[in-house]
């Protein structure tokens, strides 16, 4: 007992380390989520070895990661309001799925031809274009608020964030389930394809309808934060009961019970409320989504990131194509704005959060092929921390060019004007 009593300080020791890293980080004009990453690799069982390997494989400290993930998928949830999901444009959905599956078919190209030359299973090659595909919606909201961004690119951004991951989920946990067949050499039911998508939805739905009910009834900040955690605790337990007793060969996937579970009330409830109910909550999805990116980048080995230079460089640059030049197709045939297709692309590339979330359930899922394991780790640990500063820089001028950062798209066209004369 007093083994664990150890244990537990020394990870609430690394939440506030990783905290102070985070906000050292954003002094530097990037995603506190970049720090959280960083600690969680410097402190991990290959770091100095506060987070050690018997921390990490215990049971208790999984039961937080779980509850911490359902408690994170409140972020993409509370976005997913139908009133204003249906009044998206044509052109919005045409371009989320260029730029996504656009996304995805370029990097799975890349990796296909460069894993048939190495001789490694094509595959995986899949499995980095599935990942490669979402857009993580917290460095763009980050990026929003830092810069004080508005305009046509700011709006279509923020609303394709959360497009993008769905599609992305569909796509990710597809594939991944293709691979887990392949891997695992044994009969794989097809049914479980949908199953590992709809049945998080299906689990996320009553806590949703009671939460969104009893959140119907009151307005004040006490009741509604109670409401809001009961509701994350009912959709973990159930979610974790009904994989555990009958669907132990499928991982849970607790982020999206979570995305189900807030996509219900936030239904149910006024623009007002949701807002004041999202604020009050921030202060508990921070601490959610630092446990949840501190235990990814904990168990990543430095020599993996050193290692993988070459796949790393390829999933950035092929990233980065598919996503620029997907938007703009996509954002050019539907004759959205000029601003819009010139820079979405820019704005979209912040990665790291939603990739780490995938990597770690496609870790599990090639288990039984750890050589794959380590470049899949090794690629993406390395690709969250490198695409991420560029990706921040990159959508800062993306918002530049655009004139949606208040005053400097301005200087630098009377820059520019000066320049030329």
């Amino acid at each position: 007992r007093k083994q664990r009593m150890i244990l537990f300080l020394r990870w609430l020791l690394v939440l506030f380390l990783a905290f102070l890293t985070g906000r050292l980080v954003k002094r530097l004009h990037l995603p506190s989520i970049l720090g959280w990453l960083i600690a969680g690799m410097m402190l991990g069982p290959y770091g100095f070895g506060l987070l050690s390997n018997t921390l990490l494989a215990s049971t208790g400290y999984n039961v937080i990661m779980g509850w911490m993930q359902t408690a994170f998928g409140l972020m993409l949830g509370t976005e997913l309001v139908w009133r204003h999901i249906k009044s998206y444009s044509k052109a919005l959905m045409i371009t989320t799925l260029t730029q996504s599956l656009g996304t995805f078919l370029v990097v799975s190209l890349a990796f296909a031809v460069i894993f048939h030359f190495s001789h490694i299973p094509i595959y995986l090659a899949f499995v980095f274009g599935s990942i490669a595909l979402a857009t993580a919606p917290a460095p763009a909201l980050s990026i929003v608020q830092d810069f004080h961004c508005k305009g046509p690119v700011t709006d279509t951004l923020l609303l394709m964030a959360v497009l993008d991951d769905i599609v992305g989920i569909i796509v990710f946990f597809s594939v991944n389930a293709v691979v887990t067949k392949i891997v695992s050499g044994g009969s794989f039911s097809w049914y479980l394809i949908p199953l590992m998508i709809f049945l998080p939805i299906i689990l996320g739905l009553l806590p949703g309808w009671l939460s969104g009910k009893a959140l119907q009834k009151t307005d004040e900040k006490g009741p509604v934060i109670a409401i809001l955690v009961i509701g994350v605790t009912a959709t973990f337990l159930l979610t974790d009961f009904v994989y555990t007793a009958w669907f132990k060969q499928l991982s849970p996937n607790y982020m999206l019970a979570g995305v189900c579970f807030s996509a219900v009330f936030s239904n149910m409830i006024d623009n007002k409320k949701l807002t004041n109910l999202s604020t009050w909550y921030n202060p508990i999805l921070t601490v959610s989504l630092i446990g949840a990116i501190v235990n990814l980048g904990a168990p990543l080995d430095y020599h993996l990131i050193v290692g993988a230079g070459l796949y790393t460089f390829i999933y950035i640059a092929a990233r980065a194509f598919g996503k620029y030049f997907g938007a703009r197709f996509g954002a050019s045939v539907t004759h959205m704005p000029k601003t819009v297709q010139k820079y979405l692309g820019l704005t979209l590339l912040p990665h790291s959060g939603v990739s780490l979330v995938f990597t770690s359930i496609a870790a599990s899922s090639l288990a039984p092929e750890p050589k794959l394991v380590s470049i899949l780790q090794g690629t993406i640990a390395a690709a969250a921390v490198i695409n991420e500063i560029i990706a921040v820089l990159a959508a800062r001028r993306g918002f530049v060019l655009s004139s949606e950062i208040q005053g400097e798209g301005q200087k630098e066209k009377t820059a520019a004007a000066v320049t030329s004369h």
